[in-house]
């Protein structure tokens, strides 16, 4: 069984925490974890973020049981949670009556552990990393404006940190009827660290910074990880998920 610690923090400079995260353990040989970021007027961005984080999560325990085993089965599984998290939202954005919530969204990264791997999906930019034997790898690629940049090469990587549009995203959920989710699977060793984060981490701590946090703290290191995001300006909020 893994062990999971979590911290999630509105930071120095916003009113409202609209991270959400879910951890549960459906049975002895799976877990489940889920992180969202919520956008949006009024408070859609919290509705947005819960609405998803427990749609996705009760599609993944409904369905586990009578999904195959095999890599592709457990990939859709995932990847079919986020699909039908952002139809629930987008439902509930349009809703008559909902004006204030019309422009919500939120991003979902999704991780479920079975069998020595991680099947995962994300949409946004909040973000999964696995540290291994001191290799910090991030596992998801940012579904932004800036990144979209990185990738044609019109900006380096170092250029995209302080980019004025780092946070203008290209993929999110609920904003549109469908959305195309990225699922993909990785092996998850004994002594592996998967974290799931949110950019208020990201945008305020650089990544080696982070791995060294969780480095040299082997149990729950994600209220030191909060804490440093905060000493930086705390400028959005912040949510961290540590799996060991």
């Amino acid at each position: 069984m893994v062990q999971a610690f979590a911290t999630s923090d509105v930071g120095k400079v916003r009113e409202i925490n609209e991270d959400y995260f879910s951890i549960s353990y459906p049975n002895e040989n799976v877990q489940v974890f889920l992180l969202a970021d919520g956008m949006g007027g009024y408070d859609g961005g919290e509705i947005a973020s819960q609405l998803a984080v427990t749609t996705a999560k009760n599609y993944i325990v409904t369905n586990f049981e009578k999904t195959e085993k095999d890599r592709d089965s457990l990939l859709e599984l995932v990847r079919s949670a986020t699909q039908y998290a952002n139809m629930v939202v987008y439902d509930k954005a349009k809703e008559r009556g909902n004006e204030e919530l019309r422009q919500m969204g939120t991003t979902l990264d999704v991780c479920l552990i079975y069998q020595n791997k991680i099947y995962f999906s994300h949409v946004g930019d909040s973000r999964i990393y696995r540290l291994r034997k001191g290799f910090f790898r991030r596992l998801t690629k940012d579904d932004s404006y800036v990144q979209q940049l990185v990738d044609e090469g019109k900006i380096t990587k170092d250029e995209a940190i302080n980019h004025p549009d780092k946070n203008m995203l290209v993929k999110a959920l609920g904003v549109a009827p469908y959305v195309e989710v990225e699922a993909a699977d990785k092996g998850y060793m004994k002594d592996d660290v998967i974290l799931m984060c949110s950019d208020g981490l990201t945008n305020m701590v650089s990544e080696e910074e982070i791995a060294q946090i969780i480095l040299d703290n082997p149990s729950d290191a994600t209220g030191m990880l909060i804490q440093r995001a905060n000493d930086m300006g705390g400028k959005d909020n912040i949510t961290a998920i540590i799996i060991r």
